[in-house]
């Protein structure tokens, strides 16, 4: 019999999403955006909350008719439930923040096909309850925005010497690496953070195998002198 999977409370759901699986960092999913509209943390904290936004309606939907959809033909109503939200979100950020929705471009109805979207709908959110999948899309959804949201304000802040949204001025345009905010210097920007974080948590894990073994190796010292205190116990009393 398969042992049934642990169910996860809703902080660690979203600790799972902001960290541990950070759809960004970790799982490197949704590249398209995030190379894309991190040119400024407006765009990129747009995009994220976006997304976040599409994540909590498509998962609590897909979760909610989960049980009377044929499994012959749940991608195709997947996705027609993901395009109709985002159609939803394209109308009100036209109606309300045109601004942002000028700037998103055409990443914006590219969130259908976003792997992310899609991905918690299949692996997540048609397996399991609408609580859980709800707590699941909103980790998942901050974790891009915080993926998003932090490329973007490297970007932008080294690319241009300010960041706009938050109003203030690190250093002069003129002595900007301007090439940050061009396409190539999405790939380095992440690059680098990738490399960062992977340098962290193997760190992380070498001091934590390092106290492992530190415990193991007194443990099995401990074990050693029991059994020798034991075995001269015996032989003064065979004596």
């Amino acid at each position: 019999m398969a042992k049934k999977k642990k169910r996860l409370t809703p902080k660690q759901n979203v600790i799972k999403g902001l960290i541990k699986e950070n759809p960004t960092f970790v799982l490197i999913l949704g590249m398209c955006p995030t190379l894309g509209v991190t040119t400024s943390l407006e765009n990129g904290l747009g995009m994220g909350l976006s997304v976040l936004f599409v994540l909590i309606l498509t998962n609590t939907i897909i979760s909610l008719i989960r049980n009377i959809v044929p499994s012959e033909i749940r991608i195709p109503v997947y996705i027609v439930v993901i395009a109709l939200i985002v159609t939803m979100l394209e109308w009100l950020l036209q109606a309300y923040i045109p601004s942002l929705y000028a700037s998103l471009g055409i990443f914006l109805p590219l969130i259908v096909v976003n792997c992310i979207i899609l991905g918690r709908a299949e692996a997540y959110a048609s397996d399991n309850t609408i609580f859980d999948s709800l707590f699941d899309a909103i980790g998942m959804g901050l974790g891009f925005t915080l993926g998003l949201s932090t490329l973007s304000f490297v970007r932008e802040l080294l690319g241009t010497g300010s960041v706009q949204l938050l109003g203030f001025t690190l250093f002069e345009a003129n002595v900007a690496a301007s090439f940050l905010v061009q396409p190539a210097g999405a790939f380095l920007t992440l690059g680098l953070i990738i490399g960062i974080i992977n340098t962290i948590k193997a760190d992380k894990a070498k001091k934590k195998k390092a106290i492992m073994d530190i415990k193991i190796a007194a443990a099995l010292k401990k074990k050693a002198e029991k059994a020798a205190a034991l075995k001269a116990k015996e032989e003064l009393a065979n004596v």
